[in-house]
């Protein structure tokens, strides 16, 4: 069950500012807002917009109104504050094209302000008066955009009110001169209030980080690649969803593919991750050095029969007991290129080309290189969201392997398979998987959580369809 709380800045449109902006090619996520989504944002916005409004200060107001048979009454008002204001009644929906509207109906405001009027040149009376107002009607479309930094935008495409009835309790004299005056000055004051409300959001995205950090290696931009598309029933959002070197931002030789999200409507959110994002993080990973592992014998388990020493190794390439007799080894596993990630319907696979290269550690504690073998591996990967991260774990499908070269004189690498096998689950996997299961954050504003979260793995893109939830 989702619960309504209050947030700031007010998240009226917050899940339609999801990430901010800037213009690139074509997307590596695309993030689907419903009209149950829209709906959330409706009841949390209102309560926070109702509280906006009360504390927007009326500016003072003055004119000449013609009174008969007085004449022409000079009038001010001043001091005027909003004592009271509800919002019962309100609707929101989407504007193919612009963005979206808000209906507001049954509204009432009160108003507590001074009054002062002059008439026949020499005529004075004062006074405070209090303003009910009642059948209140708001109607406004607001614009949803980039701006020139490419970040989320507002702003209002069209606004009317209409002051349905007004009881003006007048305190202090002949007042009832102002009265017309008041009630036209009131409406047209309605519509720039909500006008400034809706622009005072644009602040607070501008706030908005257009990177989110991963890690040492990483950081991940969820900026915008072109203005969101509103339809009928949805909200598309098209972002960037690249993974960069932290403060180097070199792209890869790939391009993000076409793609676009099914039509579902059962959640409020629906964030597509393509491979093209997965495959960014890997190229950045690699050229960071972050896939190139030493393993050492005390990542071995204790109660393994294989150590990581030259008496282990040496049964099997008797050269090398022979030249490094009794010594501790040390390996180095890193990746030759970049590894290839590909989504198939309920699969991820990941393909990596790397070298295993072998060191005798001298009584000096230098390293001696052994020998390099060649390594293809492919691995099935399982993903899943925890909070607001992606988050996943690996297992091994299958491991070849060739000799590189050789510093201690030919051997048969197959005779060393097993032992590689082992070596690779129980210190490099375990490594990585530790990594992946820290996750990387997806797009998000504010405190948001994600509830309902079900995630599918499609061909070439995974789709998260998740309801949302606000913290207080």
């Amino acid at each position: 069950m989702v619960t309504l709380g209050r947030m700031s800045p007010w998240c009226l449109l917050a899940l339609l500012a999801l990430v901010p902006f800037t213009l690139s090619a074509n997307a590596g996520v695309k993030v689907k807002l419903t009209q149950k989504g829209l709906e959330y944002a409706r009841q949390i916005g209102m309560a926070t917009l109702q509280q906006k409004l009360k504390t927007i200060k009326v500016p003072d107001l003055s004119g000449t109104e013609k009174v008969a048979p007085i004449g022409k009454v000079k009038y001010s008002l001043t001091g005027m504050q909003i004592t009271n204001l509800g919002l019962p009644k309100s609707e929101m929906g989407m504007v193919p094209g612009t963005g979206v509207s808000l209906a507001i109906g049954n509204a009432f405001i009160s108003l507590h302000g001074n009054w002062r009027v002059r008439y026949l040149h020499f005529i004075k009376d004062s006074g405070s008066f209090d303003l009910a107002v009642n059948a209140l009607t708001i109607t406004t479309n607001i614009a949803l955009k980039s701006d020139e930094t490419g970040r989320p935008a507002v702003s209002t495409v069209s606004c009317t009110s209409n002051v349905g009835s007004a009881t003006i309790k007048f305190h202090g004299g002949a007042s009832a001169y102002i009265d017309k005056a008041l009630r036209s000055a009131l409406q047209k004051q309605i519509c720039p209030l909500v006008t400034d409300a809706i622009a005072e959001l644009n602040p607070q995205l501008k706030t908005l980080n257009v990177l989110a950090r991963v890690d040492k290696y990483a950081e991940i931009e969820y900026s915008m690649v072109a203005s969101p598309i509103v339809s009928k029933s949805f909200v598309d959002f098209s972002l960037k969803g690249e993974f960069y070197n932290i403060g180097k931002h070199k792209e890869p030789p790939f391009s993000p593919p076409v793609f676009g999200l099914p039509p579902q409507v059962n959640n409020m959110l629906y964030i597509g991750v393509s491979a093209f994002t997965a495959n960014s993080a890997a190229f950045v990973y690699h050229n960071a050095g972050a896939f190139n592992i030493f393993i050492t014998d005390d990542m071995i388990p204790p109660s393994s029969p294989i150590r990581l020493n030259t008496r282990t190794f040496g049964a099997f390439i008797p050269q090398l007991a022979k030249q490094y007799p009794g010594m501790m080894m040390k390996l180095l596993v890193k990746t030759t290129k970049q590894p290839n990630i590909s989504f198939q319907l309920n699969n991820v696979t990941l393909l990596a080309s790397g070298t295993l290269t072998a060191y005798a550690i001298l009584p000096n504690t230098t390293l001696a290189p052994l020998f390099i073998l060649n390594m293809e591996a492919s691995v099935s990967a399982h993903i899943y969201v925890t909070g607001v991260k992606l988050a996943g774990s690996v297992s091994l499908n299958r491991m070849d392997m060739a000799l590189g070269a050789s510093y201690v004189g030919p051997f048969q690498v197959r005779s060393l398979d097993n032992i590689f096998l082992m070596v690779l689950k129980v210190a490099v996997l375990p490594k990585i998987n530790a990594h992946l299961q820290q996750g990387y954050p997806l797009p998000a504003i504010g405190k948001m959580n994600l509830v309902n979260t079900q995630l599918q793995v499609l061909k070439d893109f995974m789709l998260i369809g998740t309801d949302v939830q606000f913290r207080g």
